[in-house]
């Protein structure tokens, strides 16, 4: 399925169906500008997010793009971009 918008609550829905949540993290807060490592989430969580992302998308993410983009409102925004890039091409 590929979507023309990835929106916060995309980017909340996987992080909870790919590596759950620490109990100390409520993803309902206000988490946007919040670093994903504070929320509990490592690199390997962040690959597994990254996957299903691009499946679910039909998006192809750079290697980077998880380092270049630490908290969820500037992840939001790199995804959104791929998916204009893609729309534009």
């Amino acid at each position: 399925m590929s979507k023309q918008e990835f929106t916060i609550d995309d980017l909340k829905r996987i992080l909870l169906e790919g590596a759950g949540a620490d109990e100390s993290v409520d993803l309902d807060g206000d988490i946007l500008d919040t670093d994903f490592e504070e929320m509990g989430y490592e690199s390997l969580a962040l690959l597994e997010t990254g996957g299903r992302i691009e499946r679910e998308f039909a998006i192809t993410l750079d290697d980077d793009v998880f380092t270049d983009n630490r908290t969820p409102r500037t992840l939001v925004a790199a995804i959104n971009a791929s998916l204009r890039a893609l729309i534009d091409a």
